[in-house]
């Protein structure tokens, strides 16, 4: 937990590929704790072919033996969200636009920095997550509600939520937005 903390949360990610990871992971720990989905994060990656979108949209839940597979969350409705996510991010690229450019331009293409001061006032959706979900929807996301995609906005590194008294939010502040835009925008 401590280095998914130090390392990875919240900093911000341009690979397309991971972040439909971290999309699928968010989704996926909807309902149960972060630890339980760190802990199964490799089985996920063996699971979902290194989340290549190409591959995963081809996935059958039950034929390609995801639903019995005790490495990952067997919930049907979740592992055929990340086949739909999949999908969806494939059409984008047929659009000639990356999964990375499609979800940064919701911020701007800039992280927003708010000021936290304990973790308990972060907020579990926004403005921002609300217009990301109902458009991630339109164009065939499923399972990405205001609260998974504010959830995978902190995770990617769209939005800064660690409390300003932890040394990443000052390591991540520098170049973000304000914290206004983040949570009126």
């Amino acid at each position: 937990m401590r280095q998914y903390h130090d390392l990875e949360w919240g900093t911000p990610l341009h690979d397309s590929r991971a972040l439909f990871e971290l999309l699928s992971l968010e989704l996926m720990q909807s309902g149960l704790s972060w630890r339980t989905i760190l802990h199964k994060r490799q089985g996920f990656i063996r699971a979902f072919h290194n989340f290549d979108p190409h591959v995963v949209m081809t996935l059958d839940a039950e034929g390609d033996g995801l639903l019995s597979d005790p490495s990952i969350i067997r919930n049907r409705r979740k592992i055929q969200a990340v086949i739909d996510n999949a999908e969806a991010i494939v059409a984008l690229e047929n659009r000639g636009i990356s999964f990375n450019e499609y979800v940064w331009q919701f911020v701007n293409h800039e992280s927003i920095t708010n000021q936290v001061t304990d973790y308990t006032q972060s907020p579990c959706q926004s403005p921002i997550s609300i217009t990301m979900s109902k458009s991630m929807k339109r164009d065939g996301f499923s399972f990405v509600g205001p609260v998974v995609v504010y959830s995978f906005m902190e995770a990617a590194g769209l939005v800064n939520d660690h409390e300003s008294s932890c040394f990443r939010w000052a390591q991540l502040a520098q170049g973000s937005q304000s914290a206004s835009q983040g949570l009126q925008a």
